[in-house]
């Protein structure tokens, strides 16, 4: 028997098998967490607040506008009759309407471009001064926006007083220019000036507030690269500052005219509650139909009508909102 006979044979592992394939696992459906109730639970007595204040007066408004109500339906001598649609005819084709809601736009316009503009000049100025002085301003504008309107508008009225006013002595001061005894307030388009001032000057708090915090979310190296492109401080402003702050300036536009076509105390109180024709908006306007006129039906179609008007810019608003959430 050779030697290369007795060596052992070696022996060669089988082939290993592949494992069987997982079995497939079946998507579980997920049930909705408790927590998704939470937020509601915190808003219930909020809401239920809304509903109880706010319910029952818009119900009695709509219910008002289709019936004749007046004095005597108000005493209870003689029952409130339907009568459709026949206020909103009225009032529709009354020109004394269509001349409230123009001169409304106007005022409302005139007084959101220039608290936009302001407002934007004014937290564009407050990046380029120390920090002290930017505290002092900051708490100037929130004690200036946290002011009740009824003392603002008194302040106004004191500013403007044709023979004591304030800003008649300044004007006067101009070489060429006499304004003492002048009166502000007797055509509509000087007096809704003033009014739009004080609008303005409530409003401008704000503004400058929200666009501030806005201005620190502007990446400074976009600025940069923009300087270094050639742009002056108009470019940067334009095609990057601009562009950042779109969302929050067309947010505080909307929510400015919502504000701006709902004033009311401004003009009541500015013409110790009896605005003259001329200085008549919306809210004043319904106002004077229900309790000057005693004709409350009248007053409350005009009414809805205003709120209708705003329901179109309240969707506006709503629509930004959502835009915005999808961004983020």
């Amino acid at each position: 028997m050779s030697a290369a006979d007795t060596t052992t044979p070696v022996q060669v592992p089988p082939p290993r098998q592949a494992p069987p394939p997982p079995s497939p696992v079946t998507p579980r459906m997920r049930r909705p967490s408790s927590g998704a109730a939470a937020p509601w639970l915190l808003l219930a007595p909020c809401l239920l607040i809304l509903v109880l204040v706010m319910g029952y007066p818009l119900i009695r408004l709509v219910t008002l506008s289709f019936q004749t109500f007046g004095q005597s339906q108000l005493w209870g001598f003689r029952p409130a009759e339907w009568v459709g649609l026949a206020n909103f005819g009225k009032v529709l084709g009354d020109g004394e309407f269509w001349a409230v809601v123009l001169r409304t736009l106007v005022f409302a316009g005139g007084a959101v471009v220039f608290t936009m503009v302001a407002g934007m000049a004014i937290a564009l100025l407050l990046q380029r001064v120390s920090g002290w002085l930017k505290v002092l301003i900051n708490i100037v504008l929130v004690a200036g926006w946290g002011m009740p309107v009824i003392v603002a508008t008194t302040v106004f009225k004191w500013l403007f007083d044709s023979d004591y006013g304030v800003f008649n002595a300044l004007l006067s001061r101009l070489p060429g220019v006499e304004m003492i005894g002048h009166n502000w307030f007797a055509s509509g388009p000087e007096g809704l000036a003033v009014i739009m001032l004080l609008v303005v000057w409530g409003a401008v708090p704000f503004v400058v507030i929200t666009l501030s915090a806005g201005l620190t979310q502007v990446p400074r190296e976009l600025e940069e690269a923009a300087r270094l492109d050639g742009a002056g401080s108009w470019g940067v402003f334009r095609y990057v500052t601009l562009p950042v702050l779109k969302p929050i300036i067309v947010m505080l536009t909307t929510l400015s005219v919502i504000w701006d076509m709902g004033v009311f105390p401004q003009v009541f109180v500015m013409r110790n509650g009896h605005p003259e024709p001329g200085f008549q908006v919306l809210n004043t306007y319904s106002y004077d139909r229900a309790f000057v006129v005693n004709d409350y039906a009248q007053g409350s179609a005009i009414a809805l009508l205003t709120v209708l008007l705003l329901l179109g810019v309240v969707a506006v608003y709503m629509r930004q909102m959502l835009k915005i959430g999808d961004v983020e």
